[in-house]
C-alpha cells in the first residue's frame, strides 16, 4: 500500500462522520432530540482520528516529504491545507464547547453547535476533495517511490506513539457508532 492510499482510506472514514455530524446538526436545527454528548463524541473522533491520526500524518510526514521533493512550504497547497486544518480545529473546539454548555442546560448553545458543526462539515468536505484531487496526486508525482516505505513506517510510528495500541480500531468503531446514532429515531 502507498502512503497516499492510507490517507485516502482515512478520508473515507472521516466522510462517514461528516455525514453523521451533518445529519445530527440538521436534526437539532429542526428541533429534534439529539443528545449533546453526540457532538462531544464527534469532537473526540475529530480530535483523535481526523486531526490526531490523519492530519498529523500529513503535517508530520507527508508535507515534509513533499517540501523535501521540491514543493513550496509557503504560498502554495501545503500552506492552504495547514490553514484549513487550523480552521477545522477551531470549529471543532467551538462545537464541543457549545455541546458541553447544552449538556448543562444552556438551550442557546444549540445554535452554536449547529453553526460550528455545519462549518466544519463544509470545510472538511471541500478540504478532502482538494487533497484527493490536487494535493495527493501532486505528492505522488513529487515523492520518489523509494521513499514510500519510509513514509509508511513513519505513519505507523506516529500513530503508535500518539494514539496508542488499539486506538485506530476504537476510533473507527466510534465513527460507525456516530453514523448509526445520527440516523436513529431517538438519539436521547
Amino acid at each position: 500500500m502507498k502512503p497516499i492510499d492510507v490517507l485516502m482510506q482515512e478520508h473515507r472514514v472521516i466522510e462517514g462522520v461528516l455525514d453523521a455530524l451533518e445529519t445530527a446538526a440538521n436534526r437539532l436545527e429542526r428541533g429534534e432530540s439529539v443528545r449533546p454528548r453526540f457532538f462531544i463524541d464527534a469532537a473526540e473522533f475529530i480530535r483523535d482520528f481526523a486531526d490526531g491520526c490523519h492530519h498529523r500524518k500529513e503535517e508530520g510526514v507527508l508535507f515534509g516529504a513533499m517540501v523535501d521533493a521540491g514543493a513550496p512550504a509557503e504560498g502554495g497547497a501545503i500552506e492552504m491545507m495547514l490553514e484549513e486544518h487550523e480552521d477545522g480545529r477551531r470549529y471543532t473546539r467551538s462545537m464541543r464547547d457549545a455541546a458541553v454548555r447544552l449538556e448543562r442546560g444552556e438551550g442557546a448553545a444549540r445554535g452554536d453547535i449547529i453553526a460550528n458543526a455545519k462549518r466544519y462539515v463544509a470545510l472538511l468536505r471541500e478540504h478532502i476533495v482538494k487533497e484527493d484531487e490536487m494535493l495527493f496526486p501532486m505528492a505522488a508525482e513529487l515523492i520518489p517511490p523509494s521513499r514510500e516505505e519510509d513514509l509508511l513506517e513513519r505513519f505507523e510510528r506516529l500513530e503508535a506513539d500518539d494514539a496508542g495500541p488499539g486506538a485506530h480500531a476504537r476510533l473507527v468503531a466510534l465513527a460507525s457508532e456516530l453514523a448509526r446514532e445520527a440516523v436513529s429515531v431517538d438519539s436521547r
